[in-house]
């Protein structure tokens, strides 16, 4: 037998998984001149129906990087106080996700497929190396590294070394398990099938969200004249769960929960799913971290789930690249896993409560009826108004997240978002968006009284922070405001001094790594 030609790659971080997270994680590592490698099981982007929902503090956070130029349309402006888009809340209708008009739409529809495709053509142009067809099958810590196996097409092995692993690999993480990371779980209690079929007669289901005393069923139209049907079947979990699914099957399933026979043809996409939950222990094992599904896996009622793998790649790049960088404060690494895995807890919490709320319970309808009239009876918007639909609008769209103080004395703007404003600034009008498309931390001073905070860009501390003197603006009634690059806020005046919130966040700064540098691989 001809032996296996091994190849050995080195880089500074090894992303494996290649769906959106992995993507877009790559996109911001390499951004930021670190030397990244993806590694893929998948030759090319899967056209499998996936999600199609990016909730409004993912928009927001994607917007401030500038990673959704092409896809999501440029905010409305100043002229409106809200912009508004309607969602559900456990299928029933009358939720209302909103954002204030200087920000992009609330809840950006877009397939994933095509955030794949997006993110990996910007990861390749800032200088990632992508290797797609290629498996992971074996990872292993050392004290000044990770070692990543990985099987290559025709017989081949690569040796990845790394300063760090993330693991972005879906459910079933190869890296989850391989860095002994436990999980927390919550075991099934229903089943789920989904798939694109065509009716033969399309006035059986028409599209939308349909509760019957057995169950659901989501129809949605699709081009080519088929629906994306989606059911929900509360009396158990499958009993044959790793099956393919069948058209009988479905057929049979369709016409249990609708009490009804509906005739149905052309399968596509047919699959199973459950509300089988997972949350990872710790979202960092050492050099070893975790990212979207591999951390965590809820059911998917509120379309949460690659917003909230999203806002894990854009909580993480940054802390990651400036780790690898050398310009990282003691515990900033560490904070990923504190800010990131409560959020991902919530959000399962969540989601079981929506499914509480749509088992087929007749004894349920009192409370499903009050959550229409607090769905539709009360004002208010998410993040921007009040009532309860203004809470399970910021709820659901991740607006209401705010951040624990990494100071001992923290101002009450430490960890909240800062919203889109305009600014006039010396080289003219701008706004929060355009200011942190660098991904650079960034030193916002008002007027005379911000003159005090903060150097001018020259001390090895200063050299990555932006600094911008901006005129005094009622809509921000601070002196000055330190922004992380996700568009958090870091300081402001009033808790600790600004030289202590920079060396908790950015320690003393450190030597630049060289930018675009493409990784060699040796044969």
């Amino acid at each position: 037998m001809q032996a296996q030609r091994q190849m050995r790659v080195r880089a500074q971080v090894v992303v494996v998984g290649g769906g959106p997270v992995g993507m877009f994680l790559a996109c911001e590592l390499a951004g930021h001149g670190v030397r990244t490698v993806v590694v893929e099981a998948a030759t090319a982007v899967s056209r499998r129906p996936r999600a199609t929902t990016l909730h409004a503090r993912t928009v927001q956070c994607l917007a401030r990087r500038g990673h959704l130029d092409g896809i999501a349309p440029a905010p409305a402006g100043p002229g409106g106080a809200v912009t508004r888009s309607p969602f559900h809340f456990a299928g029933i209708p009358g939720l209302i996700v909103s954002a204030p008009a200087t920000e992009p739409e609330p809840i950006l529809k877009c397939t994933q497929e095509q955030l794949e495709r997006h993110f990996e053509q910007r990861a390749r142009a800032a200088g990632a190396r992508i290797l797609r067809g290629h498996r992971v099958t074996a990872v292993r810590q050392g004290p000044d590294g990770v070692s990543v196996t990985v099987e290559a097409p025709r017989g081949r092995v690569l040796e990845c070394a790394a300063d760090y692993v993330v693991g972005a690999d879906g459910a079933r993480s190869t890296v989850r398990e391989q860095a002994g990371i436990g999980s927390r779980t919550y075991p099934a209690t229903v089943s789920a099938m989904a798939g694109d079929v065509r009716l033969e007669d399309a006035a059986d289901l028409r599209p939308g969200w349909h509760r019957t005393p057995r169950g659901w069923l989501v129809v949605k139209e699709v081009p080519g004249g088929s629906v994306r049907l989606r059911t929900v079947n509360c009396s158990g979990p499958h009993r044959a769960r790793h099956l393919p699914l069948t058209l009988a099957e479905l057929r049979r399933e369709v016409g249990w929960i609708a009490g009804r026979e509906i005739a149905m043809t052309s399968p596509r996409w047919l699959s199973r799913f459950s509300d089988f939950s997972r949350l990872a222990d710790t979202y960092r094992s050492e050099r070893v971290l975790l990212a979207g599904d591999a951390a965590h896996v809820h059911f998917p009622i509120g379309g949460q789930g690659l917003s909230t793998g999203l806002l894990d790649a854009v909580g993480l790049g940054w802390k990651l690249a400036y780790t690898v960088l050398g310009r990282a404060g003691d515990g900033l690494l560490d904070s990923y896993d504190q800010e990131r895995r409560p959020e991902a807890q919530r959000v399962i919490d969540h989601a079981r409560a929506q499914l509480a709320l749509m088992r087929p319970d007749p004894e349920l309808d009192p409370l499903r009826a009050l959550f229409v009239e607090l769905l539709t009876g009360v004002g208010g918007a998410g993040g921007t108004g009040g009532g309860e639909s203004s809470y399970l609008g910021a709820m659901v769209s991740a607006q209401g997240t705010a951040l624990p103080a990494r100071t001992a004395d923290a101002s009450p703007w430490e960890g909240t978002f800062l919203r889109n404003v305009s600014l006039t600034t010396p080289g003219g009008r701008t706004d929060v968006i355009g200011l942190l498309r660098a991904g650079r931390p960034l030193l916002l001073r008002f007027g005379e009284r911000g003159r005090k905070y903060g150097g001018q860009g020259r001390g090895r501390r200063y050299g990555f922070v932006r600094v911008v003197d901006a005129d005094p603006t009622p809509e921000l009634p601070c002196d000055a405001l330190l922004v992380r690059p996700d568009g958090y806020v870091a300081w402001a005046p009033g808790g600790e001094e600004l030289a202590t919130a920079l060396s908790v966040y950015f320690g003393e700064g450190g030597a630049v790594a060289p930018r675009g540098v493409r990784v060699p691989v040796a044969g």
